[in-house]
């Protein structure tokens, strides 16, 4: 990677800029954490999110940093990383966010991160800059994500049922009220172990661009670890209230012991896939397992026309963040 030469206060503001997105990530992606233990009745949104945003933040001493630097090094070429290209690919992520905010479609902020990555890539150098296998990789999982956590929820259901068999619905609803506590916590630290480190990569990736840091760096400084977890904790704060719904009522009705179960299998999948360092869609995962756990009790419990209407926005995703993030990319190139 040639290193370039910016200014400090362009530097300052890309890392301002991907603090940004990642604040969005948390307030974006919170309902994933959130939107099962709230819906079921186990906790009040704001006792929620702050639980959601502490186990967000703690996560940074649990997981370790493969997926930050899968982000850094392994989508795209690092040879054409400059300021455009970053600038480009957070402005482009940070839009469809707001987009799939706005009208409350639980996309994934992971692969707009990724499709904006692409998008100012391939604007700056063509296809070539591209590194195929990381990208398979991530490709790979948009699928294996959301089955693992169908699987996983249909299968922790199933085996709960069996359990529970000779057990009052009452006693069940008490004992997984309790229960769905720590499947939450759980959830909210997967969700910020992987998805705070993706913000990381891309600061990681620009400050070794910006020859701040050497190439061959083992991990990125501290200062840029703990803002990454501070401000995605400090996005779920303020919470993504438009996807709640869709994610805790439309898809399917929830229990507490529904919740519990779709919250470990997605917990599983998404501490599974950091510490093997794959940056996998917290959005996805969870919506496999939500999906899995109504399919678990019968197939029309689940409303299958709101989870095709999510599956196509996963679609969108990359292709639309990719071209908005080719846009910013030129507009990048004619402001800085």
């Amino acid at each position: 990677m040639e290193t370039i030469t910016i200014s400090i206060y362009v530097l300052g503001m890309l890392i301002l800029l991907a603090l940004l997105f990642d604040f969005m990530n948390g307030f974006h992606d919170a309902a994933n954490a959130i939107a099962t233990v709230v819906s079921t009745g186990v906790l009040k949104p704001q006792s929620a999110v702050a639980m959601a945003a502490f186990f967000n933040f703690i996560a940074i001493f649990v997981v370790g940093l493969k997926v930050a630097s899968a982000i850094g090094k392994g989508t795209i070429d690092p040879a054409v990383i400059d300021h455009y290209v970053v600038f480009g690919a957070l402005v482009g992520a940070i839009a469809w966010n707001l987009i799939t905010w706005y009208y409350g479609i639980p996309s994934s902020s992971s692969h707009a991160l990724i499709g904006g990555l692409v998008g100012a890539a391939v604007a700056k150098a063509g296809t070539g800059a591209l590194i195929a296998g990381g990208l398979f990789k991530t490709v790979i999982f948009i699928v294996v994500a959301p089955l693992l956590g169908f699987v996983l929820g249909s299968v922790i259901m199933l085996l709960v049922s069996w359990l529970f068999v000779k057990s009052t619905p009452r006693k069940v609803d008490t004992w997984f009220r309790r229960m769905q506590l720590a499947s939450a916590a759980a959830y909210s630290l997967g969700h910020g172990g992987n998805d705070a480190q993706k913000t990381l990569g891309i600061i990681w990736m620009l400050l070794i661009a910006s020859g701040h840091l050497s190439k061959d760096a083992a991990a990125p400084p501290q200062w840029a670890i703990i803002a990454c977890y501070a401000m995605i904790s400090f996005g779920t704060l303020f919470g993504g209230w438009r996807i709640v719904k869709t994610m805790g009522q439309k898809i399917t009705k929830l229990k507490p012991v529904g919740g519990f179960c779709a919250e470990t299998g997605g917990a599983i999948t998404l501490m599974m896939s950091s510490f093997l360092g794959i940056p996998v869609s917290t959005t996805h995962t969870i919506t496999g397992a939500i999906v899995g756990v109504g399919s678990a009790q019968k197939m029309s419990a689940v409303r299958w026309g709101v989870a095709g209407n999510i599956v196509w926005a996963w679609i969108f995703t990359i292709p639309a963040s990719a071209f908005m993030a080719a846009v910013a990319w030129w507009i990048g190139k004619q402001i800085m």
